[in-house]
């Protein structure tokens, strides 16, 4: 038999960090987790599987409208008509609780009851699907140990959405362990929650799939489901299937060797030419650039880190058939000097180096600087709140990164146009 297990495929959630540019694709990001669904039921449907399981978080909370399960009730129906059934067990996304509108689904969908675990048994193929969907979104016992047993003779599967032994990067809902998971005797585990696909084999084989599409720059990396193959007793394969429409991207460049801002956008240039090479042409790439190094030129991206950005973004534009999206420039780059040549001048760039080293510890300085500031971040737009990575440490009062940031890159920049 086959089957497709997906999770976490929260619809109609927004693609965020690239819609603040006014040429954004819009409506991908609007409509990328829809795609990447749309996509999932035609691989369904070509590979003919017996049916499909969704471990959590089809939905994104709740709707806005009943457009989001209009549009699941119409992919179900493609389903439907190939006589692909789906076994949906609802997450800390769509409890219960969270569910503000419900609409009646196709038949062939089957919903995992949230008082306690519930099993569907498929005779003709000799499965049995255990599961507990969530009440309430805050669900933080272990409810993988009331499962029941499996039962003999079936290839039995587990469907659980949970943080698993307590992901640092997820909430901490269902927890339990590994060994609790292989030891319940279960052949399969469909787990749901984690966004990155992770597979461990053993008494059981447990699997996250990750989610269908990355929705920001923390969701690198190809996205999908998985194919999982298995006779009656075995799991003979899992596959990954790759849906989504668009993939984000780290992209640090080292520019150690460029003395010139120039040599900077030529490097990043020849970077995003390897991701545009290296990627499906019908797959866009939303890419954060970073560009790293001990370098001479760290002065003059101090200055310039906007030009630098606009020269990113034409590089992208040039490249065409809008394969490529930058999502952010950062400069991450450290002074070629280390400081001990500017110590031994005796001039005023040497003065205000010995200022601002003595600022970083200077309580009375550093007090006075979180008063003035808070007043710009206080005023400072939405948008900005969230996009500044510097105001979390103007609010609590820990200044000292952020000075020591601004003399490298002031008194490198002053020494470079002197």
């Amino acid at each position: 038999m086959k089957f497709i297990h997906a999770a976490d495929i929260h619809l109609d959630s927004p693609l965020t960090g690239l819609s603040a540019y006014a040429d954004a694709p819009v409506e991908l990001l609007r409509t990328a987790t829809r795609e990447a669904f749309s996509n999932l039921v035609t691989e369904a449907i070509d590979l003919a599987v017996d049916f499909m399981v969704i471990a959590g978080d089809l939905y994104d909370g709740t709707w806005k409208d009943h457009n989001t399960g209009i549009y699941f009730c119409k992919e179900m129906g493609r389903l439907k008509k190939v006589a692909i059934p789906v076994y949906l067990l609802f997450g800390n996304h769509d409890a219960e609780s969270e569910m503000t509108k419900k609409l009646q689904l196709p038949d062939n969908v089957f919903s995992f009851d949230a008082k306690k675990p519930s099993t569907f048994y498929l005779k003709h193929l000799n499965v049995a699907l255990h599961g507990r969907s969530f009440k309430e979104k805050e669900t933080t016992e272990n409810i993988a140990m009331g499962y029941p047993d499996p039962l003999p003779g079936l290839f039995n599967i587990g469907v659980l959405h949970t943080a698993l032994e307590g992901n640092s990067m997820h909430a901490n809902y269902a927890p339990c362990s590994l060994e609790e998971l292989h030891a319940k005797g279960y052949q399969y585990w469909a787990l749901g929650h984690v966004h990155d696909y992770q597979l461990w084999q053993g008494a059981s084989t447990i699997v996250f799939p990750g989610n269908l599409q990355g929705r920001h720059i923390r969701e690198t990396g190809p996205r999908g489901a998985v194919l999982v193959t298995a006779d009656d007793s075995n799991i003979q394969a899992v596959e990954r299937l790759f849906v989504d429409v668009l993939r984000w991207s780290n992209l640090e460049v080292n520019v150690t060797e460029c003395c010139s801002l120039p040599e900077v956008v030529a490097a990043i240039g020849k970077a995003l030419e390897v991701i545009v090479e290296n990627s499906p042409s019908t797959i866009p790439s939303a890419v954060r650039v970073t560009v790293t190094g001990k370098t001479s030129v760290h002065g003059d991206l101090f200055g310039l880190e906007s030009q630098l950005r606009a020269e990113v973004l034409a590089l992208a534009v040039a490249m065409g058939d809008e394969r490529l999206w930058i999502e952010k420039v950062k400069v991450s780059t450290s002074a070629a000097d280390d400081g001990e040549t500017l110590k031994a001048r005796s001039d005023a760039l040497s003065e205000l180096q010995d200022l601002l080293v003595a600022a970083e510890s200077d309580s009375a300085f550093l007090s006075a600087l979180q008063t003035d500031l808070l007043g710009l971040v206080n005023r400072a737009p939405l948008e900005l709140q969230a996009a500044v990575p510097y105001f979390g440490a103007i609010r609590s009062g820990d200044l000292v990164e952020l000075i020591s940031e601004v003399r490298s890159g002031l008194v490198s920049h002053l020494a470079k146009i002197e």
